[in-house]
Parts: structure tokens; C-alpha cells; sequence
């Protein structure tokens, strides 16, 4: 049988060296010589001589160490070599394992660079067999598929959605929708307590197929997708279902990046349906942020196509909100979109019989009799959900002075107490200042928290009494995200005057917003002098900047635009 010698890195250099520690030494470099254990002979010491001498013939020093083997191998190993191996009949192959140390002037250098490897497989090689894995096209087609990636990580990437050495399969999805995905045990028991607990623990079931027909098919390939390429791809689509399955099977960390993901996205538009889901995952910190959200924006996301997906026991919480800004008759009609919705889901007709039996108690959360006269005669009262003696009841609760008792609330609800951020230490006026002439006056503002702008503070007239037309915008990188056109009267005093939008508008932090303002009426006005760059109110700080759209002269040091009004 032909011999084999392979010279490879040393991984027990370290044992060695704490065994029989050497005396000081220069630089030099440390290799294993292994003897093919399969090898029928053994070599000569003539042999190791040789191979013991280097390229340029110079002899090199060397330590032989017979490790770990048992004394049975060591004799029969001595006896062989004495009787010598030229038949070739001996039962048991020799081994040797040979540790030889060369005396070198050059640089020390690594493995690495010893053995040079091919060079690791590209990102863009990554994401192909990853995005094959994805559309279910999962082959290895190179036989030495290994040698292409330099990290566990990306082989075990290759390894995803892949049917190579699959020893489990999960039917994903409700029946008529499933889809078979591929597993290994291993990994998805390090990723997971519980695949761990399912393939080996105390109760595991070695079943080689497992159905999950609560799990979205996307959702769940998104979680294999982290367990086994520390990659978190996620989308509006996807999120919710993500969530569901990381909380499922016990992946902490792609769980924090969902709620992450949501708290980014969160808008009046999804509020109430995350609300809802926030609850049923126990996600407080969500939950409190789309409260936020709710009181702050309640038109908006009462008005929303969400807020009639949500659940009943939502539904109570949202109209029992004390802090909710909003309108009573704006309340009243979303909680009737709620309940035609909820006759759907229920295979009923959308009668007002029906509506009223799906709101049941819900209805006297409602405070109809905080409603302006008008909303309550126009709206509630023709609405058909109440009854008779309901509707007569809240029309003497609004004009006699003996009031019946109701089983509505009748107290109005507190809603947010806006605060003011004002920007000016001082304000001043000349007879030539301030002047408009349809021209903008504009600011740039950031804050460090989330907030909800509701309005502008502004001057007025330095000259008497005067009525103004206001243009104000929110504006960010140029998008506009709220403006509004109104009129406001001045009283001829420094104070400011407040100018809202339509809704509040939300303010991500760490954003430059720009807030701008074209004013129409009597031209000379006060104007604010010794502007701050940055303002502390409550626990929201704001930042001021120049704009380039003003060109009314306002900026940071003096202007227009004194405060600004907002929730937080």
C-alpha cells in the first residue's frame, strides 16, 4: 500500500507546550507530521531523516511524542517495526504522530497563510442560493458546495429551506394553503427552546413530518430565515404573522425586532388594529406606544379601515378612553362602521336591530350627551340604534332643568392638554417690521421624542386689532404631511395666537421638519428677537435650524413662528 505524509497546522501545540514547556526560543514555527495511520508501513528512521531536512538541506530538530495511545498499540506498534513490514501481514496499522519544530528567521505567519484557502463565496453567491431557497429551488449543485463559504454562517445559510440532509419536514399553514418546508434538527434546536424541547426533550416525538396550521407559510419561513442565516427580513405584510411565530416558538431577539418594526411603522392608519395585537402578544411597551398614537390622532385612526378589524374587547377599551381627542360624534359613527362590520363577520343583516345586539354594552360607553346639540339631532338621534325613550331622554338632558338619569356617561372626555414650545426670549415691533406680502416665513425644527404637532403659535398685529389668513405646512425632506388654511383675529397685544391643522401630525424623532407659515393682512406685526437653538419643554427637546423656503426673513434668532403647539 502506498505511503501517505501530510504536514497540517498543529492543533495541540498547546497541550504540548503545557506538558513540556520549552526553553526560550527564538521565533520559529510548529507543524504536525502525521503518518497515514492506513499506511502498511512504518518509516524508517533513515526516512524521518529525510523528511527532517529541509528544502536548502539544513537538519532540522525534532520531538517525537507517542500521545494518548494505549499500551497495547505501543507494543504491537514496537514488535511490527522490529520484525519489519516487508510481508505486510500486520493486523494492526502503526501510528506515529511526529511534532517537528523549525528554526526560522522570518516573519511568524498564520494558518492562513501556510494553507491558502479559496477565497469565500460572495454576497451576491449568498443571497442567489438564498433567494433560491426562498422559491422553494433548493439544490446544491456544486459537490464541494462547503469549500465556497468561509463562515458556519453562510454555510449554514446554503442549509435554509434546503431539502440536503433534511431529517424533519413542517406542512405550514391552514389545509388548502400549506406548504411543505424543510429542517434540520440541530439548528432549529439551537435557534429554538422549543424545537428544542420537540426533537430532544424528555417528551420528544421523533415524527418525521409535523403540521402548523396557526402559522402563515411567509411567517414562517422569515423565522427559519433568522435561525439559520442571522438574517431579519420583514415586511407590513409579514410582521404581524412574524411576531406570532417568533413569540410561538421562543426567538426573543426576531421578536424585539418585530415590535421594533411596528413601533417605526405605527401610524393612526394601523394603530388600533397594533392595539389589538399588542395586547394579545403582551407587548406593553407597543401598547402604550399606540395609546400615544390613538388619543393624540383619534379622528384619524377612529376613521381608519382598521379600526373595524379589531376585536370587541378592544372596541370597549378605545371608547372608554378618557384621554381620546376627539369629537363625540366622530366616536359615535365609528363604533356604527365597527358593528355593520362585526354583522358581516357574523353572517348577519346589517340592520340597526343587529348593530345595536353587536355593540351590546359598548353603546353606553358612548357619551352621546356630550355631543353638540346639533351633531346629536343630525346624527345619534336619526341614527335608528337608539331606542325612543333613549333618543326623548337626551333631548331633555340637553334643554330641562330637571335632567333625567341616564345610562350613557355624561361627563365629556378630558382628551390631551396640548403644550407650547416657544423658541423667542423676547419680541419687539418697528414700523417697518414685520411685513407680508404673500411671502413664506419658515423654520426648521428636530426633537428627540416622538411627538404629535397639533397647530402654530403666531403674532399678531402691532397695530390695533386685525384679522389674519393663514397658510400654515409640515413639511419633511420636502413631503408635505399636513396644512391647513384658517383665519385668526389678533387683539393688537404681543401674545401669540394659536392656528391648528386639521389632525396633529406626527413627529418622528431625529428628523429635521420644516414648518412654514404665508400670512395675509395688516402688514406691520411684532416678531420674535433672541431665537434658541434648543428648547427644553417637559421631557421633549427641540432643536432649531435655518430654512432655505423662508424668505420672509424669519429664522432662528428673530421671525415668525414663535411656537409651536403639541402632544406628547
Amino acid at each position: 500500500m502506498r505511503r501517505s505524509v501530510s504536514v497540517l497546522p498543529s492543533s495541540t501545540g498547546s497541550l504540548c507546550t503545557a506538558l513540556f514547556p520549552p526553553p526560550p526560543q527564538p521565533p520559529q514555527h510548529t507543524f504536525l507530521l502525521l503518518v497515514d495511520v492506513f499506511s502498511a508501513h512504518t518509516p524508517t528512521a533513515q526516512q524521518l531523516n529525510t523528511l527532517m531536512v529541509d528544502a536548502k538541506g539544513r537538519n532540522m530538530k525534532c520531538l517525537t511524542f507517542f500521545l494518548m495511545l494505549p499500551e497495547s498499540v505501543k507494543s504491537k506498534s514496537s514488535k511490527s517495526s522490529k520484525k519489519g513490514n516487508a510481508s505486510g501481514s500486520s493486523k494492526l496499522p502503526p501510528v506515529c504522530y511526529e511534532i517537528i519544530t523549525l528554526r526560522s528567521k522570518k516573519k511568524k505567519k498564520m494558518a492562513a497563510d501556510i494553507f491558502p484557502t479559496k477565497k469565500s463565496a460572495s454576497s451576491t453567491t449568498v443571497q442567489q442560493y438564498q433567494q433560491q431557497n426562498l422559491n422553494n429551488n433548493n439544490t446544491v449543485q456544486n459537490c464541494n458546495w462547503q469549500g465556497l463559504y468561509s463562515t458556519i454562517r453562510e454555510r449554514n445559510s446554503v442549509m435554509f429551506n434546503n431539502e440536503l440532509m433534511a431529517d424533519v419536514h413542517f406542512v405550514v399553514g391552514q389545509p388548502g394553503r400549506t406548504q411543505r418546508l424543510p429542517g434540520h434538527r440541530y439548528v432549529l434546536a439551537v435557534g429554538s427552546s422549543v424545537f428544542h424541547a420537540m426533537f430532544y426533550g424528555e417528551l420528544a416525538e421523533n415524527k418525521d413530518e409535523i403540521h402548523i396550521p396557526d402559522v402563515e407559510p411567509a411567517a414562517f419561513l422569515g423565522m427559519l430565515k433568522y435561525i439559520y442565516c442571522d438574517e431579519i427580513d420583514l415586511t407590513a405584510d409579514t410582521v404581524l404573522a412574524t411576531l406570532y411565530a417568533a413569540k410561538k416558538y421562543i426567538v426573543p431577539h426576531l421578536a424585539r425586532a418585530c415590535v421594533n418594526f411596528l413601533e417605526t411603522s405605527l401610524s393612526a392608519k394601523n394603530a388600533c388594529v397594533l392595539l389589538s395585537q399588542s395586547c394579545l402578544f403582551e407587548e406593553p411597551e407597543l401598547t402604550q406606544r399606540c395609546w400615544e398614537v390613538i388619543d393624540a390622532q383619534a379622528e384619524l385612526a377612529l376613521r381608519s379601515e382598521g379600526f373595524c378589524d379589531i376585536d370587541a374587547q378592544t372596541l370597549e377599551s378605545i371608547l372608554q378612553r378618557e384621554t381620546l381627542n376627539a369629537k363625540e360624534i366622530v366616536v359615535f359613527e365609528a363604533a356604527l362602521s365597527w358593528a355593520e362590520a362585526e354583522c358581516q363577520r357574523q353572517e348577519l343583516i346589517s340592520s340597526t336591530d343587529n348593530k345595536r345586539k353587536v355593540l351590546g354594552k359598548a353603546m353606553y360607553l358612548i357619551r352621546i350627551p356630550t355631543m353638540a346639540l346639533d351633531d346629536f339631532a343630525n346624527g345619534a338621534a336619526q341614527s335608528g340604534v337608539l331606542t325612543l325613550n333613549e333618543t326623548n331622554d337626551v333631548f331633555l338632558w340637553y334643554t330641562a332643568a330637571k335632567k333625567p338619569e341616564l345610562e350613557f356617561v355624561c361627563q365629556p372626555r378630558k382628551g390631551l392638554t396640548p403644550q407650547r414650545c416657544h423658541r423667542f426670549q423676547s419680541c419687539a415691533y418697528r414700523s417697518n417690521q414685520w411685513r407680508y406680502r404673500g411671502r413664506c416665513d419658515s423654520i426648521q425644527f428636530a426633537v428627540d421624542k416622538r411627538v404629535f404637532i397639533a397647530g402654530f403659535g403666531l403674532y399678531g398685529s402691532s397695530c390695533g386689532s386685525a384679522e389674519y389668513s393663514a397658510k400654515i405646512e409640515l413639511k419633511r425632506q420636502g413631503v408635505l404631511l399636513g396644512q391647513n388654511h384658517s383665519k385668526y383675529f389678533s387683539d393688537g397685544s404681543s401674545n401669540t395666537f394659536p392656528v391648528w391643522f386639521e389632525y396633529p401630525v406626527q413627529i418622528e424623532p431625529d428628523t429635521f421638519y420644516t414648518a412654514s407659515v404665508v400670512l395675509d393682512g395688516i402688514e406691520l406685526s411684532y416678531f420674535g428677537q433672541e431665537g434658541m437653538t434648543e428648547v427644553q419643554c417637559g421631557k421633549v427637546t427641540f432643536q432649531f435650524q435655518c430654512s432655505s423656503d423662508s424668505t420672509n426673513g424669519t429664522g432662528v434668532q428673530g421671525g415668525q413662528i414663535p411656537e409651536l403647539i403639541f402632544y406628547a
